[in-house]
């Protein structure tokens, strides 16, 4: 039975449908906070299966980068399963550009920057390198790409205009994803170093770096009572929004180099999923 259990998280983890749930739930929940209803769209297939393809290419790559490590944890789960995470990836780009094709050109081309900066940051199209291995930069790229995928693209799905509080929920998703992409870069200081990619927790330390991020959900928490007194957010949007960072803060303070990847791939990630069933259910 633990053997049962352990192969079905793998699947779920490292196959990457778990990140990609999680980057469609990040959109769903703009859908809900932007027009007060979800629904299916040609943007959430493609952001799943954009997710799903980005991702598996991104653990392909991450092998070669990684070699001294895939002997044990992740890394043996990915290099074990590389031929079905190969096929992941083409399955998943031939879908997403199903989907793109269903896009009216406007939202087609609100998705070129976002794609192109994701793509740049798995690939290694310079000499080898990858935008993911310029020093401190791999943190400040998640947090805005998924943010301007997640909160702006999906506005302008709608057919909303800009406000100010348009732009204070993209800052809102800023800190919110910087917050979880924090504890990531403390997992992978070892790999970092080997590549020799400095990164936050490697310059100000484990404890530093757990409290930026702690400051970071308070930014979010402010701004997201910003949208509260302007009407923008419903009393449980707010309460829902709070409880997500304080849960998200306690994951972050409890993050170390040592836990199983489990807890970075799947609790950490797993907050963005819990943020949008919150919205959703209350």
């Amino acid at each position: 039975m633990r053997a049962l259990l352990i192969a079905l998280l793998d699947l779920l983890l490292y196959s990457n449908f778990w990140i990609a749930l999680a980057a469609v739930g990040m959109a769903a929940q703009s859908q809900l906070l932007l027009c007060g209803r979800g629904e299916p769209t040609a943007l959430l297939g493609f952001i799943f299966f954009a997710t799903l393809f980005l991702y598996a290419v991104h653990r392909i790559i991450g092998l070669r980068k990684s070699k001294p490590f895939t002997e044990s944890g992740r890394y043996a789960v990915i290099a074990r399963f590389r031929n079905h995470i190969v096929f992941y990836a083409g399955m998943a780009g031939l879908c997403a550009g199903l989907f793109l094709l269903q896009m009216p050109w406007a939202l087609i081309a609100g998705l070129i920057a976002p794609c192109l900066l994701a793509l740049l940051y798995v690939l290694p199209v310079w000499k080898g390198y990858r935008l993911r291995d310029l020093h401190y930069v791999k943190i400040f790229l998640i947090a805005i790409t998924w943010s301007w995928i997640t909160v702006f693209l999906v506005a302008l799905e709608l057919g909303m205009t800009w406000s100010v509080p348009m732009y204070v929920m993209v800052l809102e998703r800023v800190f919110f994803v910087f917050a979880i992409t924090i504890p990531f870069d403390i997992r992978d200081m070892e790999i970092d170093a080997f590549n020799k990619v400095k990164t936050l927790p490697a310059v100000l330390g484990v404890r530093s770096s757990q409290r930026l991020g702690g400051l970071s959900l308070g930014l979010m928490l402010l701004l997201a009572a910003l949208n509260y007194y302007w009407d923008v957010y419903a009393l449980n949007d707010l309460v829902a929004l709070v409880v997500s960072a304080c849960l998200s803060g306690l994951l972050i303070f409890l993050s170390d180099r040592t836990r199983h990847d489990y807890f970075f791939s799947g609790l950490v990630d797993g907050m963005m999923v819990l943020q949008f069933l919150l919205i959703a259910l209350l």
